[in-house]
């Protein structure tokens, strides 16, 4: 490696993220999300383990990346510097929602509706998948907060992780996926594989069918990925 290749970071680059200090806005976004993903799962065509429902970290948030659609194609952008949502087609249309405290019944009527006016009617199954105790997008009034300042610092450190993983990621000949953002566990990560088959997997997540997790898991996997604090460990960790 050459010292051009060598990318330093300081501290500044990496803002804090307590966990405590943003939990409600994490729980809204990450159901944000989740609507936005189903979008994605509802119209892209199957990609093994699942790749084809991710999200990606962009220069300003996180994509769908474009999404066919008969002849057309559309993309779902959050933008964590103006703090807005854009859907925009390969028409050239553009539809944005601005980002902030709002219900997720809310957010989720007014993403169909600009997605109803752009001619892309979805339907998604609108009951949160991963998240314990989960009630459907239309009737959870109880997730409704957005710091916008933790939603950017949490935007910042996933352009890092975004980062480092792809480094990591980078000198692996193997099959190795690309590092995306899952919004069912609500995680960034990136997967090698030893080209071996796995043993059945027979845990089960929240609302998901066995073979959702089987179908991800059916190889043997090493991943590496970045949590916010979710899913009980109550602090941003890798």
């Amino acid at each position: 490696m050459t010292p051009r290749q060598v990318v330093f970071t300081t501290s500044s680059d990496w803002p804090d993220l307590p966990f405590e200090e943003w939990a409600d806005t994490c729980a809204t976004l990450h159901l944000w999300t989740q609507v936005v993903g189903k979008i994605r799962l509802a119209h892209a065509p199957m990609i093994n383990h699942w790749w084809q429902v991710p999200l990606y970290v962009t220069c300003r948030g996180l994509t769908t990346s474009p999404i066919p659609r008969g002849g057309t194609s559309f993309q779902i952008d959050f933008d964590f510097v103006d703090h807005t949502l854009i859907i925009q087609t390969s028409r050239g249309e553009i539809r944005t929602i601005a980002l902030g405290p709002r219900t997720v019944p809310d957010f989720y009527t007014e993403v169909m509706d600009r997605l109803r006016g752009l001619g892309l009617q979805t339907r998604i199954w609108t009951m949160p998948v991963e998240i314990p105790d989960a009630v459907p997008f239309e009737q959870d009034r109880a997730h409704a907060s957005y710091d916008a300042e933790f939603v950017h610092r949490f935007w910042r450190i996933l352009m890092q992780v975004d980062r480092l993983l792809s480094r990591f990621r980078a000198p692996f000949l193997g099959k190795v996926s690309p590092v995306h953002f899952f919004w069912g566990s609500f995680d960034i990560a990136v997967t090698r594989f030893s080209g071996r088959t796995a043993p059945r997997l027979a845990s089960v997540s929240p609302n998901l069918r066995p073979w959702v997790m089987q179908e991800a898991y059916s190889h043997e996997v090493s991943s590496c990925g970045f949590w916010p604090g979710n899913g009980g460990f109550g602090k941003a960790a890798f």
